[in-house]
């Protein structure tokens, strides 16, 4: 049989109109799966494949999202992180349901540009950003005149930018209650602080103990990445001195980890030192990742429900695509108990 020339010539071979061929081939729109199937046959049998670059010209719609992950608040952070693997995988899984793919991007940013650079390249329809980092600014900035952008982080008073996340504040008050319910009573905080999303954790936290009457929360500073919180952990332990905020040879009774990642590295470096979770020290972690519950002990965590998060940026976006504003939407956090504390 000879070659199918194009869309128009496919879909009348096909018996079925120009925009069913095009949904059926694409996967972007909707139609039955028997004619999916019969239409995909057909496209195999002749040999013929759908024009993307002329369809993309035509509608000026690439049916890609770029996902960006800004790290200037810590560059030897990489995408490989369980947090970033569990939320790119679930943005791609609602992606695909509309019929988009996606562009997944580390961003280590040298300038003001990063944002505008990926928008100037006409490859994608819309952005997702994950993590406000120490790029704030420049989000808000752009989001001023560039409408299909939405972020997954915090939110703040008079913030420009429409963004998904869990409630900070209240996941970190809920983090520190469970440590005080469960007899904690000298309780520290380890993880980063900068930004909004970690510093409001942190803040919960330090809200829920000056409510409880108990001391001020102990800070101890750690990296994001596994390894690297680990050694900050090991060297704050290993510390004569003993950590910050607590008479020297004294340890935390319960540890407030400002995510998942950080928790088990917390849990990992305790261990070497000889220190039983939970039975020394109570360790609750941040994000509600698969992983925390595969670790040893268990891991107890604030619940971000980053599934229903990546639907809501999902739904989010493609309203923005098609030219409407969208408000912030906040989730509620909610307390997992499991092992470590």
């Amino acid at each position: 049989m000879a070659g199918v020339g194009n869309l128009k010539e496919f879909a009348a071979l096909a018996g079925v109109s120009t925009a069913t061929a095009s949904r059926a081939l694409t996967g972007s729109g909707r139609v039955s799966e028997e004619t999916r199937v019969r239409i995909a046959a057909l496209a195999d049998k002749l040999g013929y494949q759908p024009n993307i670059a002329a369809r993309t010209l035509r509608t000026r719609r690439t049916m890609t999202i770029g996902v960006l992950v800004p790290l200037g608040h810590e560059r030897a952070q990489h995408l490989s992180d369980p947090f970033f693997n569990t939320m790119t995988g679930f943005l791609a899984d609602a992606f695909a349901e509309h019929g988009y793919d996606m562009l997944l991007s580390r961003i280590l940013p040298r300038d003001d540009r990063w944002l505008d650079r990926t928008i100037g390249s006409g490859r994608v329809d819309g952005i997702v950003v994950i993590g406000q980092s120490d790029q704030f600014h420049v989000i808000e900035t752009v989001s001023r005149r560039y409408r299909p952008l939405v972020a997954w982080g915090a939110q703040v008073p008079g913030q420009h930018h429409c963004a998904v996340g869990s409630d900070n504040l209240l996941g970190g008050a809920m983090a520190a209650r469970h440590l005080i319910a469960q007899g904690c009573r000298t309780i520290a905080y380890a993880g980063p602080v900068d930004g909004p999303e970690f510093g409001e954790r942190a803040a919960g936290a330090r809200r829920a103990l000056e409510e409880s009457g108990l001391p001020p929360i102990t800070l101890l500073p750690t990296h994001f990445e596994p390894e690297a919180a680990q050694r900050d952990m090991a060297a704050l332990l290993a510390d004569p001195a003993g950590l910050p905020g607590l008479a020297p040879g004294m340890l935390p009774d319960g540890i407030v980890a400002g995510s998942d990642v950080t928790a088990i590295s917390v849990i990992r470096a305790l261990a070497e030192q000889g220190h039983a979770v939970p039975g020394r020290v109570r360790v609750i972690g941040y994000d509600g990742l698969p992983v925390g519950a595969l670790v040893t002990p268990p891991l107890s965590t604030i619940d971000q429900q980053l599934r229903r998060g990546a639907a809501l940026i999902t739904e989010l976006l493609l309203e923005r695509i098609a030219g409407t504003d969208t408000p912030s939407r906040r989730i509620e956090p909610r307390l997992v108990v499991r092992g470590s504390t």
